[in-house]
């Protein structure tokens, strides 16, 4: 099983950085994920319902933890790079800016 396409969408709150949604295969869809800052980093968090007795369970998640690792991995990159799409336009529109400002 391969993940063949990765969709982040960075919130920018102080814990909860962003959704994701993984698709394996080109045929199986994963949404909700959740990229969270926790006290040892950023990990993956599997989407969830919120139970009778209010704890939560993992709806969808690896059976193992390669599997995990995996996911974790490449959901990790995806949303690095998509935060420096982030910067990289607020650079140049900062840029932009300041030129339009010189006239």
């Amino acid at each position: 099983m391969e993940i063949t396409e990765v969709r982040v969408f960075p919130v920018g709150e102080e814990r909860l950085k962003a959704y994701a949604t993984i698709t394996f295969d080109d045929c199986f869809i994963i949404r909700d994920l959740k990229i969270i800052n926790g006290n040892n980093g950023l990990f993956v968090a599997m989407p969830s319902k919120k139970r009778k007795d209010g704890t939560f369970r993992d709806t969808a998640h690896p059976l193992n933890n390669s599997t995990r690792e995996m996911i974790e991995e490449i959901v990790l990159k995806e949303y690095e790079n998509e935060i420096e799409k982030g910067e990289s336009s607020e650079d140049n529109e900062a840029t932009d800016m300041s030129f339009d400002s010189e006239y």
